[in-house]
C-alpha cells in the first residue's frame, strides 16, 4: 500500500469516527514528537480548522514545546497552551509524595494530567481526543494507563514505528522531529528505546514478521503479557449461578 493511501484510508477512518459520535473535530496533544506530531498533520486534513493541537509543558524540556510550535505552524493547525508545571507540583503536595516516591509513580501523574486537560479543550468544543499510541507502543504496554493511553480513537494504532515515519515525511513533519530519538518526556534524558530496553527496528521486525533473536522474543512476548490489562476495559466480575 502507498503512504498516499494509508493517509487517505485513516483520514476517512477519522472522519467517520467522529461522525458516528455526533462530534465536530479532534483534539490532540502537541509534545513536540513525531507520533503526536503525525496524529495531528492527520486530523488537521481531516477536520480543517476544526482540529486543535494541545501544548501541555509540565516540567518538560523546553525543545519539546519549540518543535510542538514548528509542527504547528508547518501544518496550520490552531493550538492551545496549559503549563501543567503547578497543577503536578500541588498535587504531590496533596499526595505527600517526595523525591523518595518511586519514580514511574511520579512520572506518570504528568501524562495523567495532560489526558485530563486534553479531555477538557475536546469537551468544550464536542472533538473527540485522538490518542498518539502506535502498535509499537501498544504492543508492549509502553504507555501510561488513563494516561496518554486515555484517548477516544488511535488513529496510529494499527501502524508500527518504522510506518509512523513513512507517513510522518509524507505529510511534511520537519524533520528535526522525525529524526531525533523518540521520548514520552517523563524525566530528564529518557529516551523511549532506553526505557522499554529494545530498538524500535527490534520490535517492529517481531511484529511485522514474528522473527527476532531468541531474548528479543522472549522479552516482547513477555511485556505483551504484562501489559494486557492496558489494552483492555477493566475486567468486571461476573456472579457465577
Amino acid at each position: 500500500m502507498t503512504t498516499e493511501k494509508l493517509a487517505r484510508q485513516i483520514t476517512d477512518w477519522m472522519k467517520s469516527c467522529v461522525n458516528d459520535a455526533g462530534a465536530k473535530g479532534i483534539a490532540v496533544g502537541l509534545s513536540g514528537g513525531i507520533d503526536s506530531s503525525v496524529v495531528a498533520a492527520l486530523a488537521e486534513l481531516t477536520f480543517p480548522g476544526d482540529s486543535l493541537g494541545v501544548i501541555m509543558p509540565c516540567h518538560s524540556d523546553p525543545v519539546d514545546e519549540e518543535h510542538a510550535v514548528m509542527l504547528a505552524d508547518a501544518i496550520g493547525i490552531e493550538t492551545k497552551k496549559a503549563v501543567l508545571d503547578p497543577a503536578y507540583d500541588d498535587l504531590l503536595k496533596v499526595y505527600g509524595a517526595d523525591a523518595a516516591a518511586p519514580r514511574m509513580a511520579l512520572a506518570n501523574v504528568k501524562p495523567r494530567l495532560r489526558m485530563t486537560t486534553l479531555y477538557f479543550f475536546a469537551n468544550s468544543r464536542n472533538y473527540l481526543v485522538a490518542g498518539t499510541g502506535n502498535k509499537s507502543e501498544l504492543t508492549v504496554g509502553y504507555f501510561t494507563k488513563y494516561g496518554d493511553g486515555g484517548a477516544d480513537i488511535l488513529p496510529l494504532g494499527g501502524l508500527v514505528k518504522t510506518q509512523v515515519r513513512e507517513l510522518a515525511r509524507y505529510l511534511g513533519v520537519p524533520d528535526i522531529i522525525i529524526d531525533k530519538p523518540p521520548t514520552a518526556g517523563l524525566w530528564e534524558n529518557q529516551t523511549d528505546e532506553r526505557e522499554m530496553g529494545l530498538t524500535y527496528e527490534e520490535l517492529d521486525e517481531y511484529i511485522l514478521t514474528g522473527r527476532a533473536r531468541p531474548e528479543v522474543a522472549v522479552k516482547i512476548d513477555a511485556m505483551n503479557k504484562r501489559s494486557r490489562h492496558k489494552r483492555k476495559m477493566p475486567v468486571i466480575f461476573e456472579i457465577q449461578d
